[in-house]
C-alpha cells in the first residue's frame, strides 16, 4: 500500500475515534480493508477523508464514520449471520467480513453488482452476494444474526424482519426525506425493542417494482 495512502488511513482511523467509534473491532476492521480499492483510482486521493464519494450508477460510498457508526450499533459477533441490503461498491461487507461475520449482501443495479462481486472475489470469497430485491432480503439464508440496511428505507420491510432471528438485531436508516437510524432488536415474532440514533441521509432504497432478475454467487 502506498506510504501516503497508509498515513491517511491511519489519520481517518484517528478520526473515528475522535467522533465516538470506540469499538475496537470495528476500527481494526477499517486497518484492514483498503477503501481506496473500492472507488475509482482518480478519488484516491479522497479515499480516507471522512465523506461519501461517488460510484457507479448515481450511488455513494458512504461516509467512513457513517459505516462505522452502523457496523458498532449492530454489536456484532465473529461467525454471526449479517444480511446487508445495498451491496454497493462492497466496502460495508468487506468491513463486515473483517470482523468475522458471515456475510450475505443484496444489491439491485447489476453494475454494481457486478463489480463488488469482481472485487469481493479477490478480498473474502466467503461473502455471498445476491443481485436482487432488497426489500425481499435473502430468504435463501435466513435467519440471520443480524441485519444492515445501508441505504434510506421508506419504512421497516416485513421481509426482513421476518428473516432476523430472535433475540437479533437490525440497524436501519428509515424516512423518505432523510433519515432517522433506528436500531430494532427482535425479541420474538410479535414483539420489538426500537431505538434511535440520530439523523442521516442516505441514497434511497429503490422500489420492488424496478427489479426484474436474480443472481447470486
Amino acid at each position: 500500500m502506498d506510504y501516503m495512502l497508509l498515513g491517511a488511513k491511519k489519520k481517518l482511523i484517528n478520526t473515528l475515534r475522535e467522533k465516538g467509534i470506540n469499538d475496537e473491532q470495528v476500527l481494526a476492521a477499517f486497518d484492514k480493508v483498503d477503501r481506496h480499492l473500492f472507488i475509482d483510482s482518480f478519488l484516491w486521493p479522497k479515499a480516507y477523508e471522512d465523506t461519501a464519494l461517488h460510484i457507479y450508477c448515481d450511488q455513494t460510498i458512504s461516509q467512513p464514520s457513517t459505516v462505522a457508526f452502523q457496523t458498532m450499533l449492530l454489536q456484532l459477533k465473529p461467525g454471526e449471520k449479517v444480511l446487508e441490503i445495498g451491496t454497493g461498491s462492497g466496502f460495508q461487507a468487506a468491513i463486515l467480513g473483517a470482523m468475522g461475520a458471515r456475510v450475505f449482501t443484496v444489491e439491485r443495479h447489476l453494475e454494481l453488482f457486478s463489480k463488488a462481486k469482481d472485487l469481493l472475489s479477490k478480498i473474502n470469497d466467503r461473502i455471498i452476494l445476491r443481485f436482487g430485491d432488497g426489500f425481499q432480503g435473502f430468504e435463501k439464508y435466513a435467519p440471520y444474526d443480524k441485519v444492515i440496511v445501508t441505504c434510506g428505507a421508506p419504512e421497516i420491510p416485513e421481509a426482513l424482519l421476518r428473516q432476523l432471528k430472535p433475540g437479533g438485531i437490525m440497524v436501519i436508516p428509515v424516512g423518505t426525506e432523510g433519515q432517522v437510524m433506528k436500531r430494532i432488536t427482535k425479541i420474538d415474532d410479535n414483539n420489538y425493542q426500537e431505538e434511535e440514533f440520530g439523523n442521516f441521509n442516505f441514497v434511497p432504497m429503490l422500489e420492488a417494482r424496478v427489479v426484474n432478475r436474480d443472481k447470486e454467487i
